[in-house]
């Protein structure tokens, strides 16, 4: 009996463990995030936005345990040339195989798999980012504070184009662009709002 009840006390324990750790789901509520897009090159820089499709980070009310995230890559916009023709242009571009391939690649994803806390309301976090079907691992400070049933974090991802093999216009790849090299890296600046 006293064996059962031993056997039995572990089990319950472990099963607490168990759905301790799994936290709450908070979903993104897509009208209130936003996801803003830099690229520079040697005569400049655009900017402009793109669309979260889907998303949810997982926390245990405190700490934020994992997430997932889907980009509607063909929701990419160019907020800084007023033009019309010259933003379509740009645009299209984007949506080109040179870059995004969105006709073949319409979405990306973000897993998180770790938020570690550096301070108040700072993480390190790291996961895994999706890009025209290739994943690489990622690692960026975030800011992230929970309010109730609702989380807000904002982020700024540095993303090294070239590893998801987008190489147009890298002077790592071609020799004599001149001032029509394009940087590797483009910045997402990311505001997340989720609610459980």
């Amino acid at each position: 009996m006293k064996l059962r009840n031993t056997v039995l006390a572990a089990l319950v324990a472990l099963v607490t463990f168990a759905f301790a750790g799994k936290g709450a789901d908070y979903k993104v509520v897509a009208n209130q995030s936003k996801v803003a897009w830099v690229g520079t090159k040697v005569t400049g820089e655009h900017s402009g936005t793109i669309s979260i499709a889907d998303g949810k980070l997982v926390s245990d009310g405190k700490n934020i345990l994992g997430g997932t995230f889907t980009i509607d890559m063909g929701s990419i916009a160019c907020t800084d040339i007023s033009d019309a023709k010259m933003n379509q242009n740009l645009v299209g571009h984007l949506k080109s195989e040179d870059f995004f391939g969105t006709a073949k690649y319409p979405t990306s994803t973000l897993v998180i798999k770790n938020a570690k806390a550096t301070g108040k309301g700072q993480y390190l976090v790291s996961g895994d980012l999706t890009i025209k079907g290739i994943t690489k691992p990622i690692q960026f400070p975030a800011t992230i504070q929970h309010a109730g049933n609702q989380i807000k974090a904002n982020a700024k991802v540095t993303v090294d184009r070239t590893k998801y093999d987008i190489k147009y216009g890298s002077g790592s790849f071609f020799d004599n662009l001149g001032d029509k090299a394009i940087s590797n890296d483009f910045v997402l600046d990311i505001n997340l709002v989720a609610k459980k």
